[in-house]
């Protein structure tokens, strides 16, 4: 980490070298980052209007695949790649800028490791000889309990022999590594290098020098005082406790002009979108409402929770970050018009291929609507017409009145010896009742051969006539099954009543 750090930190020294002021050259180094990350910041710029330039039809998909969210994927990245656009291009180019506020925080936070170059041990040797124990306690940057703690840790480890003092502060463990109770945490380096004063300069130098030859010399001291506010202090909400002066009350005002800025410059950057015509969807408006709210209550958060100095690099880079605004919307203003032109006539002939589309469609359906028509109708005459006589077979022998196949499609009237003529069963009741009324017999009179008892009725048996045999007869179909039809035939019946039973009745 102190390998990517370091080149920040020589950048900022050199600012700070060149004009003597920490303030000014937190300005300065800002201003140089953004104009290095400028490019960076164009393609950003022109990544996200390419997303935004997509919303309207991103909606639209949205509207056509909202429940099927696979495939609602699959075509916005289609889309994404029949319009060339990168949706992670606006953020990952954005993040790069976060990168380097990330290394400005650490150089900010331990200035004496990457300003003055002084290692572990010799922070340890500088912190003891300013009486860090009481220093930090006194100013409040370490609370008494912690640093009893500490204390107490340090004493029970030279109890065990892991340790062994070597000076008032200052212990030795075995690999002869000095430690001490200053935690190389929060923003104890920037507490620890505001105490070096021209005054006690040359005492600390020639303390870390005894132990560390040669190492003393890169201790400096720095000004941390820009426009009369310490850079290197935490503002406060209750400034009034160190005093109603320049110093506390413009520390407390840092933080709420960044928040001005942060806002402004939001506002600047929605005005270079909406001069770029882009058109924004709902929930692009939302976020942006989102975001101009968002963002202001973070910086006024963060800026009462780190050193003024942050702040200040954060207010150079809000006033530049404007200025590049206009800039990018001056400079992708032609190129977004040729887009949106490009994109316009594209959107055009896909409606236009989309009508063509469908106009075939239309045509298609038509055109087999007409063909089907036109073959069920040779299917009707085909089935009609294909229904030849077959061998043996007429139609209208099987036809009784209006119903043309009353017998069966396949009747043959002599298929099985020749046609059985029809008898009215009502001819039977009829000589029964015209028996009953005729001439009777007297009782005991010879009866004639085949008659039954008096009262009954005489029925000859019926005897199976010899089958008629027809004059052609018709060709053998598939060697049906053999029957036999029996004519009856029924023969004049006489009956017999006896007079005395006659009598009775």
């Amino acid at each position: 980490m102190g390998i990517i750090l370091q080149p920040f930190a020589w950048l900022l020294l050199f600012f700070y070298n060149l004009f003597n002021s920490y303030g000014l050259a937190l300005i300065l180094f800002g201003i140089v980052v953004k104009l290095v990350l400028f490019p960076v910041t164009l393609k950003s710029k022109k990544s996200m209007i390419q997303t935004s330039m997509l919303s309207g039809k991103m909606q639209q998909l949205q509207k056509q695949y909202g429940k099927d969210r696979e495939r609602y994927n699959l075509e916005i990245q289609k889309l994404y790649e029949r319009e060339k656009v990168n949706p992670m291009g606006g953020c990952i180019w954005s993040l790069i800028p976060m990168f380097v506020l990330i290394a400005l925080y650490g150089i900010i936070r331990e200035p004496l490791t990457y300003f003055m170059q002084l290692s572990g041990e010799q922070i340890q040797v500088l912190a003891a000889q300013m009486d860090w124990q009481n220093l930090a306690v006194a100013n409040g940057w370490v609370s008494q309990g912690a640093m009893d703690k500490l204390v107490q840790g340090m004493a029970d480890k030279v109890a065990s022999g892991e340790l062994t003092v070597f000076a008032n502060g200052l212990w030795k463990n075995k690999d002869g590594v000095i430690n001490g109770l200053f935690q190389n945490g929060g923003f104890n380096q920037l507490y620890l290098l505001a105490q070096v004063t021209g005054e006690n300069l040359a005492s600390l130098q020639s303390a870390i020098n005894a132990q560390f030859a040669g190492a003393g010399d890169h201790l400096f001291v720095l000004n941390f005082i820009f426009l009369g506010i310490d850079l290197s202090r935490i503002p406060t909400l209750m400034f009034w406790k160190n005093g109603l002066g320049w110093d506390s009350i413009g520390l407390f005002l840092l933080p709420l002009i960044s928040v001005a800025v942060s806002t402004l410059n939001m506002k600047v950057s929605q005005a270079t979108n909406q001069m770029n015509n882009q058109q924004n969807n709902e929930q692009m408006d939302k976020t942006n409402r989102m975001m101009l709210w968002m963002m202001p209550i973070m910086s006024l958060w963060i800026g009462f929770t780190i050193p003024a100095g942050l702040t200040v690099y954060w207010i150079a880079q809000y006033f530049v970050g404007m200025a590049q605004e206009v800039i990018c919307g001056k400079m992708l203003k032609k190129d977004y018009e040729a887009a949106r032109e490009a994109a316009a006539k594209r959107e055009a002939e896909e409606k236009e291929e989309e009508k063509r589309r469908k106009e075939e469609a239309r045509l298609e359906r038509q055109r087999r609507l007409e063909e089907e028509k036109k073959n069920r109708g040779k299917k009707k005459l085909q089935k009609k017409d294909s229904e030849p006589d077959q061998e043996g077979i007429n139609r209208e022998d099987s036809r009784e009145g209006i119903r043309a196949y009353a017998r069966g499609r396949s009747y043959i009237p002599g298929r099985y010896g020749g046609v059985t003529p029809y008898t009215d069963p009502n001819q039977l009741f009829r000589a029964v009742e015209a028996a009953g009324t005729g001439k009777k017999k007297k009782k005991g009179q010879e009866k004639p051969e085949g008659t039954t008892q008096a009262g009954s009725i005489q029925i000859p048996e019926a005897r199976p006539e010899e089958p008629v045999t027809p004059e052609e007869k018709p060709a053998p179909i598939q060697a049906p099954i053999e029957t036999e039809e029996v004519e009856m035939e029924v023969e004049e019946i006489e009956v017999e009543v006896d007079e005395d039973e006659n009598k009775e009745g």
